[in-house]
């Protein structure tokens, strides 16, 4: 029987399509180590394995399995530049700060290509993005950031498509016009995120699933993490729980707010060749963002009926409404599987980059923007601890200001807003 995860309802296509998914031992004992890493996602192992092949000392815990998290149940898509466009983070930072967040995340993306190859990973890889507008007022925003992508920041992967190219690349009537980024494209991140843990685990890495981390704290000039039996006790330590944080570390907790969002794999689309002919991955222009795309051997993953309070009922049923408004043709269609999943988020969407405490790092809030930028920060991160580039710098400088409200009133204030900008969405 798969495994279901208690943090993330559903089986997802990714567990059932990823062929061997090795277990990793519970740590049992207490252990020193250089480095202590408290997350098995992209960022952890990442940081785990850049850590080991340089032959530092590191051992990391999960709660749960590899990959039960956002890093192995996400939409797969790599997206271009951070989460904010490159020219209102110029407005904001003025440009050379947004041109070098702008080339962190072009570095991000090549990082995945290159760890892909050297490792001799298939990770299902499908060039192409098609950003498409459901509202016809955007059309000069669309306009204007494809000369401006080009132009200052040197990236010349983006064209506009009129409604009738957005409809053919698409299938569908539903969009007024879109934008295609030949530049990036979308992966199976479960295959991606078994393949690092099993490059840390062979660079030496001591990679344990199943671990709580009950406590985190500084004592003794080291940092300790208490586990059900026993501690680690290391020089330094990093957090990359992300949305999952919970009670552990309350500074992560009140600038890293949880949100859930779902997503549903339909049967093989064998009699529809016009949806999505070029296979590119496509996200639109809500607040709440619907993103899909097709799987190598035909499905449709469509994601996107985000929700902010733990009210988890059948997940199927509203994921083939909306797949049913893009597609009409697609009524009824079965969905074999659906799942979900918490994706973690700061108030400007940017991600949190922190010491929270001496020698203990706090990286996560890649606010749906995670794929790339969570990979890389775990790269960036061992960098920084082994004495390399301090590209990492850069998202540690960004102002992240904690949710309001507190723990008690941060969630249903969150879920206001989100609320409001849904209906936004609809006007």
């Amino acid at each position: 029987m798969p495994w279901q995860s208690p943090i993330s309802p559903g089986v997802s296509w990714y567990e059932a399509s990823v062929g061997d998914r090795p277990e990793y031992a519970p740590l049992d004992g207490s252990v020193e180590t250089d480095v202590a890493i408290v997350g098995g996602g992209f960022t952890g192992l990442q940081a785990a394995y850049n850590l080991a092949k340089k032959g530092v000392r590191v051992t990391l815990i999960e709660a749960h399995r590899f990959g039960d998290g956002a890093s192995g149940r996400n939409g797969g898509q790599l997206g271009t530049g951070q989460r904010s466009d490159a020219e209102t983070l110029e407005a904001e930072l003025g440009f050379e700060r947004a041109k070098a967040l702008f080339d962190l995340a072009e570095n991000a993306k090549q990082h995945i290509h290159d760890f892909a190859t050297d490792h001799s990973l298939d990770i299902d890889y499908v060039p192409g993005q098609l950003n498409v507008s459901h509202k016809a007022s955007y059309e000069k925003e669309f306009r204007d950031h494809i000369e401006i992508a080009a132009t200052r920041f040197g990236y010349n992967h983006l064209s506009y498509m009129d409604r009738a190219e957005t409809e053919q690349r698409v299938g569908s009537k539903r969009f007024f016009f879109g934008m295609r980024d030949i530049g990036t494209g979308h992966i199976h991140p479960m295959k991606l995120l078994v393949g690092i843990a099993r490059a840390a685990q062979a660079a030496g890495a001591g990679l344990h699933e199943k671990t709580p981390a009950l406590k985190i704290e500084r004592t003794g000039g080291k940092a300790v993490i208490t586990t059900a039996r026993g501690t680690i006790r290391a020089d330094k330590a990093l957090i990359c729980c992300n949305a999952y944080i919970g009670n552990l570390e309350p500074k992560t907790a009140s600038h890293v707010m949880p949100i859930r969002s779902f997503i549903g794999a339909t049967v093989p689309l064998n009699k529809f060749p016009s949806i999505i002919p070029g296979g590119e991955s496509i996200a639109d222009t809500r607040f709440v963002v619907r993103y899909f795309r097709k799987t190598r051997d035909g499905r449709l993953l469509f994601g996107g009926r985000e929700a902010y309070s733990e009210n988890l009922d059948d997940m199927a049923p509203p994921i083939r409404r909306q797949i049913e408004e893009v597609y009409p043709e697609l009524k009824g269609i079965e969905l074999t599987h659906a799942w979900g999943g918490s994706v973690g988020i700061t108030m400007p969407r940017k991600p949190y980059v922190r010491e929270v405490m001496p020698g203990i790092t706090t990286i996560g809030g890649y606010s749906g923007h995670g794929v790339m930028l969570s990979n890389y920060c775990g790269k960036l991160y061992a960098e920084e601890v082994t004495g390399g580039a301090k590209e990492l710098d850069q998202l540690k400088a960004l102002k992240i200001p904690a949710f309001p409200g507190g723990p008690r009133f941060r969630t249903p204030l969150l879920f206001l807003a989100m609320t409001w900008y849904a209906l936004r969405d609809k006007l």
